[in-house]
């Protein structure tokens, strides 16, 4: 570890906090359904979708209207994009003369770009033509990061309403994240990728003469507009197979920070965002600080394992960290970084191989995701993640005090508690169900290229990654079989809805309620005793869920590095 590494990661950390109060109130903006700057040029543009579509903003929908018009939504989208990419051989926009995808791995994208998974069983520049990135899988990037931040606001409002039976209009919420936020911070985001040598065409390749003398072909396209929404959105899809490693995505270390930071933009925004809607900001950051907390002890351990390196390799005389799937240009501590970010994020670009990463280093980006979108998480799916663990941890703290449990003003009772239960129970009842499930079946074990706990846990990563809706992958699992893309589209479909409609009945729950305002009696949620509770309640929660499976997989890979033996 150096002193210029640890520069970047704090330097990293800084800039997020600084942004953080500016990003929030923009988004507070929004979820108040205020009046914005960018109204003056999109307010007409707003007027007329909801005249195309007959929605009324002002008419506002309980929970059960909300996750309604939410679901069928995105089936729709889901169905839309299915039918581009079978029919991607006869649609135009495709110079390559690619052919339409298999049904099962069409099936498999769509449900993963409608879920804000993005995992890709397939190579983005040899599989998908120009119209499909733009208009089946683009499209999405911005759609599934509005649904996430339109739920949040949802969840903000149960908190923050008093007697109510509405908590938003899911149209109009979609409509201004999209118009207000998303739509014009990528356009800014594509001009500068585009001047920092990311290309955006509609060409398909472009002929190039290497050093050498060598004639080679370059696969190239519209990429700088889908960078953009990948890494904001925490969408993660790559336009090449390499994603982010891959010099027309990541073309300098500049572009490698903006891209990091904008994963955590949002997302740390929402946090403020939350604190002002329920009138109280301590409240919003106190579930920063916690969230933080677990984001550094993660960069921590993972930077640790990578500048170690291999002593296997010590032994040999090769001294250093580990440099194997990184690359040159970004090194140890902005590829350790970066791997932190997307999974903390549930984004799943990568700027490096986690299955080259050291067994204790990868390991981290892989219980990250487990944790459940609660390190910063997603757009919007981290906040609402996050305060489902919240709602379990005041309850645990109400029984430490003996006293009903509330929080920002909402008493939290066996409704809510169970509800949250339900949805935090989803993703290790998938994920070690199907894990196991696929490490006894003969087409989950012909999918790892490796053998014994480093093959479990390319088996292990690729179902946490799709039900916790990341989409990286541990690229050492061939995932382009019927097997895996249909039970891995079953994966995704399940982590993303199954936790969002309790999480609305939840909301639906708490803006019926009365406020109860604080007494002497109740559990203070602002300070560093409640921080420190929260983060107990993850990494408990987290740890007794996922650490029989860790040990099988990497904690063993480990054991057996510094005994010398190399799967």
């Amino acid at each position: 570890m150096t002193f210029q590494g640890w520069f970047l990661i704090l330097g990293f950390v800084a800039i997020l906090l600084a942004l953080t109060k500016p990003v929030g109130l923009w988004l507070f903006a929004l979820y108040e359904g205020r009046r914005t700057p960018l109204h003056v040029v999109l307010g007409p543009v707003e007027r007329g979708f909801y005249k195309l579509a007959g929605v009324d903003p002002q008419a506002e929908q309980g929970w059960r209207r909300y996750a309604l018009h939410m679901l069928v939504f995105n089936v729709a989208l889901m169905a839309f994009t299915y039918a581009v990419l079978r029919l991607q051989g006869v649609l135009p926009g495709n110079p390559q003369g690619l052919a339409g995808l298999s049904p099962n791995l069409a099936f498999n994208t769509a449900v993963s770009f409608t879920t804000n998974t993005n995992w890709q069983s397939y190579s983005g520049e040899s599989t998908m033509s120009n119209l499909s990135q733009m208009l089946g899988l683009t499209i999405h990037n911005f759609l599934s990061a509005a649904t996430g931040i339109a739920l949040a606001f949802a969840l903000f409002r149960g908190f923050a309403r008093r007697e109510s039976k509405a908590i938003g209009n899911f149209w109009a919420d979609m409509t201004r994240i999209t118009l207000y936020l998303l739509l014009p911070l990528c356009v800014v985001y594509t001009v500068f990728l585009i001047a920092s040598g990311v290309p955006q065409t509609l060409a398909a390749t472009v002929n190039v003469t290497t050093l050498e003398g060598v004639k080679q072909v370059l696969a190239i396209g519209p990429v700088a507009s889908q960078e953009a929404i990948k890494m904001l959105g925490t969408n993660g899809g790559g336009f090449f197979n390499a994603n982010s490693a891959h010099p027309f995505e990541n073309p300098t270390a500049l572009v490698n920070l903006i891209q990091m930071l904008s994963i955590f933009l949002i997302g740390f925004g929402l946090t403020w965002t939350f604190g002002k809607a329920v009138g109280n900001t301590k409240q919003g950051w106190a579930i920063l600080s916690a969230m933080v907390i677990l984001f550094l002890a993660g960069v921590t351990v993972t930077y640790w394992q990578e500048a170690a390196g291999n002593p296997v390799l010590h032994h040999l005389g090769v001294a250093g960290g580990n440099m194997e799937g990184k690359e040159v240009r970004f090194g140890i501590a902005a590829s350790a970084l970066f791997s932190v970010v997307t999974t903390a994020a549930s984004c799943g670009a990568v700027n490096s191989m986690h299955d080259s990463f050291t067994a204790l280093g990868g390991m981290i980006p892989l219980f990250n995701i487990q944790l459940g979108e609660v390190v910063i998480g997603g757009v919007g799916a981290g906040i609402y993640g996050f305060l489902l663990f919240a709602i379990l941890a005041v309850f645990v703290a109400g029984l430490m005090v003996g006293r009903t449990p509330e929080y920002v003003g909402k008493k939290i009772e066996s409704r809510e508690v169970k509800l949250a239960v339900l949805a935090i129970a989803v993703l290790p009842l998938m994920i070690l169900g199907l894990t196991a499930l696929s490490s006894v079946l003969a087409q989950g074990l012909a999918g790892p290229l490796n053998k014994g706990p480093h093959g479990f846990s390319e088996i292990l990563y690729a179902f946490t990654s799709a039900v916790g809706n990341n989409g990286s992958a541990f690229a050492g699992l061939s995932a382009n079989t019927p097997y895996y893309n249909g039970l891995l589209g079953v994966a995704m479909w399940v982590g993303r809805f199954f936790i969002i409609v309790p999480m609305l009945a939840i909301a639906g729950s708490l803006a019926a309620k009365k406020y109860t305002p604080e007494s002497a009696g109740s559990f203070p949620t602002t300070g560093g005793l409640w921080v420190g509770l929260l983060v107990g309640i993850v990494l408990i929660l987290g740890g007794l869920t996922f650490l029989p499976s860790l040990a099988l997989g990497p904690i063993a890979d480990h054991l057996a590095m510094i005994r010398g033996t190399l799967s």
